[in-house]
């Protein structure tokens, strides 16, 4: 049954706690500047090393967004030494945005050989396998941007790498992996699911977020 919105009104919420997660996000993000003037117009505090590690995942993250895998690995070895060598997916992952990147720049010999020597060993994995063979098949095409594959070609592709990356930076370093905002919309669509297919009987419409967040 959907509560009444006016209902609402009647929930205090304390203002630390809205200030708590807004600035979960700047951080999760590495919106240093935004932190910073957020904090001083709140009279809330940010520690020196919480500042400077942010901009050192601030310039992972951005490397891996920009398709310089090769840097984002180097950077990502400075701060969290054994990070890519526990977590193959992750590494395939960046690996594959160099050579992403590589035919794009219709360098396809180099390409090749990147993959051969990089990214062929993660073959042995199955459900790497069958990556690696949609990567490599970007190399039949004359415009590979334009083939079946070509999402793995895509900012979409670039901007799920540069967040998995993020998420397993501050988890190694035994912090949230997901943003206290992030999580709380991931409480309450799986809440408003479940109360939806409680009252789908009754003919409720199935439960939208993007319904929800516009209303």
């Amino acid at each position: 049954m959907d509560i009444d919105p006016r209902q609402y009104e009647n929930v205090a919420i304390n203002d630390s706690d809205i200030h708590n997660i807004v600035l979960s996000y700047l951080v999760h993000n590495c919106f240093k500047d935004t932190v910073e003037s957020f904090t001083s117009s709140t009279t809330m505090r940010q520690s020196v090393d919480h500042l400077e590690d942010m901009e050192k995942r601030k310039k992972i993250f951005h490397s891996a967004l920009e398709g310089n895998a090769l840097e984002a690995i180097e950077l990502t070895g400075q701060i969290a030494p054994d990070l890519l060598e526990k977590n193959k997916d992750l590494h395939f992952d960046l690996l594959s945005l160099r050579f992403v990147e590589l035919v794009c720049s219709r360098k396809c010999t180099e390409a090749l050989g990147f993959a051969q020597s990089e990214l062929t060993p993660f073959g042995k994995v199955q459900k790497h396998l069958k990556k690696l063979e949609d990567f490599i098949a970007l190399l039949a095409y004359e415009e590979p941007e334009k083939s079946p594959m070509f999402h793995l070609l895509s900012s979409e592709y670039r901007q799920h790498v540069a967040d998995s990356l993020n998420r397993a930076i501050l988890a190694h370093a035994n912090l949230p992996s997901y943003s206290a905002l992030e999580r709380l919309v991931q409480q309450m669509t799986v809440v408003r699911q479940c109360l939806g297919e409680e009252c789908g009987k009754e003919g409720h419409p199935p439960f939208s977020l993007k319904d929800f967040v516009k209303s």
